[in-house]
Order: structure tokens, then sequence, then C-alpha cells
């Protein structure tokens, strides 16, 4: 699932573990987030929501939308 997660976060300049301590996950959770290699929780997609004040649909990109425009 692509996502803005290192992009919100280096406006704010805090690194991967300064974002893992916020969550409370490890800055190596916050590096699989970003790169793509996990999808993380629903729990944890809105405490992203919340800490960055936007939904998660701006953070997050579930690509059907790419699926949709194959048909």
């Amino acid at each position: 699932m692509k996502n803005r997660l290192k992009v919100l976060r280096a406006e704010r300049d805090w690194s991967q573990a300064e974002l893992g301590g916020r969550l409370g996950v490890s800055r190596q959770a916050v590096n699989a987030i970003e790169t793509g290699k996990y999808d993380p929780s629903l729990p944890l997609a809105f405490k992203l929501a919340r800490l960055f004040e936007m939904p998660i649909e701006e953070i997050f990109d579930d690509q059907t939308e790419d699926c949709h425009a194959a048909e």
C-alpha cells in the first residue's frame, strides 16, 4: 500500500525512531510501513491519522482506483 508517511514525517523533522515513539512502535516498524513492506493495523492507521491531523485516506492509498481504471 502506498503512503505519504515518509514525507509527512520529514515535514515535521522527525526521525523514524521519534515517530515510532509517538506511536508506540519500533523504528523498524515505521521503516516497514514507509517502504510498503508492512500495512499497519487499523488501530495504528487511526493513530497516524490523529497524529498528523488528517484523514487516513490522505496518508494511505489503497490503489483501488488503478484497478477500476483498467476495467
